[in-house]
């Protein structure tokens, strides 16, 4: 005779608890560390700084050895710093555009979409990672290179004044313009997804758009110069803010075309970027990775 087993009854077993939501902070840091474990950022922004540094002590020095010292724009210490932004903003150019581009390159971008399958955080947090971290770093080049000026060229006047609100201002909006040119890459960069392309854009813009306006002898041509976002021919929109109120108002003098202030100059620059990066913004919504 066999004898019946009770079976004891099963507790089911409990579900694993869902996993946190990926926040925007989550994505920041993610961002972070992918911008900085990347050799290209060290090599561009290390490019960066070399370039910019070097520019502004060659020019001080050639200021220095101006055969005319009583002439104000001989003994302008601020001179110097529009020629390291001219050389230094391809650096940043460069970067900006392989922050969002690289990933198309090697594939990764759709473990980045897998992750916030919304997409558009994506783009923000890369964004604001490269915009942060270029400011930072142009900030750094900017502070040494005015303690550099100072330690070697004050005796001669050509130290900035940093008791100076104009000349702080210029300062900070140096670092400004070259991490905003670098986030108008990033949109670039975004829109076009291919590196070359977005530089060239960026380039094409501050390069070749000034030098066809300024050749055809149209006013309506010319009067649009002066909201680009950059350009090494004439002060145009986005580098007024790297002026003094004064230098502003000589190179307005006679100009044609709309007279801007420093923060409005700005202002246009950064409406460059938004606009290009809301397009950039849409089409990922709607192309595939």
């Amino acid at each position: 005779m066999s004898t019946a087993v009770a079976t004891p009854p099963t507790t089911p077993v409990a579900a694993a608890p869902p996993k946190g939501r990926l926040s925007f902070l989550h994505l920041l840091r993610s961002e972070w560390i992918k911008f900085w474990s990347v050799r290209s950022t060290f090599w561009t922004l290390g490019t960066f700084l070399v370039t910019m540094v070097a520019m502004i002590l060659l020019f001080t020095l050639a200021l220095k050895s101006a055969s005319d010292p009583s002439d104000p724009d001989a003994t302008n210490a601020l001179a110097p710093f529009i020629l390291g932004v001219a050389f230094g903003q391809f650096a940043v150019a460069v970067l900006g555009a392989l922050t969002i581009t690289g990933e198309y390159s090697t594939g990764m971008i759709r473990t980045s979409l897998s992750a916030a399958p919304k997409r558009l955080p994506v783009l923000w947090s890369k964004g604001i990672v490269a915009g942060l971290s270029m400011f930072g770093v142009a900030l750094i080049g900017v502070a040494v290179s005015a303690a550099l000026q100072w330690l070697f060229f004050h005796d001669n006047g050509l130290g900035v004044d940093l008791g100076n609100s104009q000349h702080v201002r210029a300062l900070i909006g140096t670092a400004l313009y070259i991490a905003t040119i670098g986030l108008l890459a990033f949109a670039f960069g975004a829109l076009m997804r291919h590196s070359a392309a977005a530089v060239s854009s960026v380039l094409g813009l501050i390069l070749l758009v000034p030098i066809v306006l300024q050749l055809v002898p149209w006013k309506p041509l010319q009067e649009i110069a002066v909201f680009l976002p950059g350009s090494v021919i004439a002060p145009s929109a986005g580098l007024l803010i790297t002026f003094t109120d004064r230098e502003i108002a000589d190179f307005q003098t006679g100009s044609i075309g709309a007279h801007l202030t420093a923060w409005q100059g700005y202002g246009v620059l950064v409406a460059w970027v938004l606009v290009i990066l809301a397009v950039a913004a849409i089409l990922l919504k709607r192309r595939d990775a």
